[in-house]
């Protein structure tokens, strides 16, 4: 039986992602900047592909009838693929669009047919000197099995014709992308720059490659595959648990391919080939595209032209509280401090963790881990620690997806360099970010405690909107090691009078919360709800919601990506209003903001509005005490809420409608928030 106003969250997401593609279709986004949104929708396609849609294909294998989450798998199927193709089109003219701004720019992406003479020397030499040696061509046979291909790797299919053969000769090559940049700089000629792709850089050199071979007719088409990426796992969280990671990793490799990209001009006798061999089927997504694919490598497009091509650089903004060359707990004995990433530097939480790893009286450090940098900073802060004798332990989750094999190594490492290390929780996946501190001051040991709403991780927050708070409040640090308690003995449960903490009470509080306004709003009082997640599809949660609206209650939400509620939800009842919002970062933070009859209450939380941050994840969501603190969360929220640049209206029809300024100029919020903190702050 369907859900009862209730939308599937896949097909919410594709939503989404079309909104990466208005931003790369906008022409004030500059240039640079708009070919990169083109790679993160790219990019977000794969990864919703290896996940969301293959867990749709499996429910969809098990049993046809099946009610899924907004539907029967096998229909949002089809509704996906749909969306695919239509969106696939739309991408196809903005790029087409954006080579040719590119070339009023005096940039131009050729290909190996437009090459001149001098150009084509470069490239033969560029081709003998960085990409033959790592070319491993493989002749493909119809009785040999097809040899194992890489996920989301580019593949060149060589198809060969000779007059005097009845059959083609196929031969498939796979593009060294990890070893070579996509994009080929050219000598520019004239103030021209010109660039080609590596893909045509190899086109460029079939015949050279394949000299031995008797041929009439040479050509390469580009195809790229997905796989399933979910691992084969039980709940079993031990020792033996990194090994069990490690194996699936290694069978994600050859998982059941989920979709397969091709160029429109793939010869038909060679494309059945290669679908019969990797076993496709009618619940596959086989999808007909351009000459290129992979897409993502466009988020590393280079950066040439003017400055104006890209975005205004915004220098993050020194917190005012946090005082240059000075300690830092003193500071929070007095205050708590919130950072806002990226507007504040990340770097002050670095600045934390090594100010801890030197302290002579910093006796103890914990850290839960979920994403870290590749050269990670917060890593080395913890590996200083334990040198300098300080107990230190990092909760480590290896099921952080796509990101299992970095933190196998980074467990592996902290564990060498004396780091207690422990593997999540068994049934539960970790995804608080937490970090508390012990300090003896005088004859007693004193807690600090930073919470986050995103992964601590340096290269995601230049580009990620987070906060983290800073806080010596004893309640919330109490609370914070009570939870790192929790991971060392899971069948100890704790009471939380501060944080809601899941899967424990963040849900039961929720609800409670909601029912006050409700109740509120009923006796006249004021009453509000304002949220912003980054995904809101929580069946249960989402009822409430609408019996806050019905009630009179003031609900706005700000939801960046899945969002299965349906604003007009009644015929009788006006729509909850609602916005998403893309631009130049990503907003990732989660904000939880109750009237409480006048006595607001605010929450920074690392959980979605989803079944499994409320029920089958350790999730944390910290009150913010502080009236100044609550003063600039408040104010985010209300310059999120006023965005005409940006924001979108969501609907029950999804269109992405963009909020209109009226007769005032366009205002963008996260250039107005910046504002605001460099105001506040400097």
């Amino acid at each position: 039986m369907a859900l009862k106003n209730y939308r599937s969250k896949e097909i919410s997401w594709m939503s989404f992602n079309e909104r990466l593609l208005q931003e790369a279709n906008k022409n004030h986004v500059p240039l640079i900047e708009r070919i990169k949104f083109l790679g993160i929708y790219s990019n977000n396609l794969d990864e919703f592909f290896r996940v969301r849609v293959a867990i749709l294909k499996r429910l969809a294998l098990l049993d046809r009838e099946t009610e899924f989450e907004g539907g029967r798998p096998e229909d949002i199927l089809k509704e996906i693929h749909k969306l695919v193709l239509r969106q696939g089109r739309q991408f196809a003219k903005i790029y087409e669009k954006i080579i040719k701004d590119l070339g009023k720019k005096n940039i131009f992406i050729i290909n190996e047919n437009q090459l001149d003479e001098g150009q084509g020397e470069y490239i033969a030499d560029f081709f003998e000197q960085k990409v033959r040696p790592k070319l491993a061509p493989v002749i493909l046979s119809r009785t040999r099995p097809l040899p194992d291909l890489k996920d989301d790797a580019i593949y060149l299919a060589v198809y060969l014709k000779s007059y005097n053969k009845p059959k083609p000769t196929y031969v498939l090559i796979e593009l060294p992308t990890d070893l070579i940049d996509r994009f080929v700089l050219l000598p520019s000629k004239d103030d021209r720059k010109y660039i080609i792709i590596l893909d045509d850089v190899v086109r460029y050199e079939l015949k050279d490659i394949f000299y031995m071979f008797d041929f009439d007719e040479i050509s390469a088409y580009t195809f790229k595959l997905t796989r399933d990426a979910e691992l084969e796992l039980d709940d079993d969280v031990s020792e033996n648990y990194v090994n069990k990671i490690a194996l699936s990793l290694e069978k994600r490799k050859e998982a059941h391919p989920v979709r397969f990209v091709y160029d429109k001009d793939f010869p038909k006798d060679f494309l059945d080939i290669l679908l019969k061999k990797l076993n496709f089927t009618k619940l596959d997504a086989v999808i007909r595209g351009g000459r290129y694919h992979n897409f993502k490598d466009f988020v590393n497009f280079p950066k040439l032209g003017s400055k104006k091509m890209m975005y205004e650089e915004l220098p993050p903004i020194p917190h005012r509280d946090i005082p240059k060359s000075q300690a830092i707990f003193p500071v929070l004995k007095e205050k708590d401090i919130l950072l806002h990433i990226p507007y504040h530097s990340f770097q002050h939480f670095v600045d934390f963790l090594r100010e801890a790893s030197i302290d002579p009286d910093v006796r103890e450090i914990r850290v839960t881990v979920y994403r870290v940098a590749q050269h990670s900073n917060v890593m080395n802060a913890l590996i200083n620690a334990a040198r300098n004798g300080k107990k230190v332990t990092a909760v480590l989750e290896l099921q952080a997806r796509f990101d299992e094999k970095a933190n196998i190594k980074w467990g592996t490492e902290l564990k060498e360099e004396g780091v207690k290390v422990i593997y999540g929780v068994s049934g539960l996946k970790v995804h608080s970010k937490l970090c508390y501190i012990v300090r003896r001051e005088g004859n007693r040991m004193v807690g600090y405690a930073a919470i986050g709403t995103g992964n601590f991780n340096e290269d995601s927050a230049s580009v990620f909107s987070d906060h983290i708070l800073l806080t010596a409040h004893q309640g919330i640090v109490r609370e914070v090691g009570n939870v790192f308690h929790f991971f060392d003995k899971n069948y100890k449960i704790y009471r939380f009078s501060h944080l809601l903490v899941s899967p424990f009470t963040l849900r039961n509080k929720l609800t409670r919360y909601i029912n006050n306004e409700i109740k509120n709003a009923k006796a006249g009082k004021p009453a509000f709800i304002f949220l912003k997640v980054n995904n809101l599809v929580d069946y249960r949660i989402i009822q409430k919601l609408y019996q806050a609206q019905k009630a009179g209650v003031d609900v706005r939400l700000n939801v960046r990506g899945m969002f299965s509620l349906m604003p007009r939800f009644s015929d009788k009842i006006k729509p909850i209003p609602c916005i998403g919002l893309i631009d130049r970062f990503l907003e990732h933070s989660r904000i939880f903001i109750f009237c409480n009859n006048g006595n607001t209450k605010i929450y920074l939380s690392s959980a979605d509005i989803m079944v499994r941050n409320l029920d089958r994840r350790v999730e944390v969501a910290c009150p913010i005490y502080d009236k100044q603190l609550q003063k600039e969360l408040m104010a985010m929220f209300e310059v999120q809420w006023q965005d005409t640049s940006a924001a979108r209206i969501l609907d029950n029809s999804l269109k992405n409608q963009m909020k209109t300024p009226g007769k005032k100029k366009k205002w963008r919020s996260q250039v107005a928030f910046y504002q605001y903190i460099k105001t506040n702050h400097e």
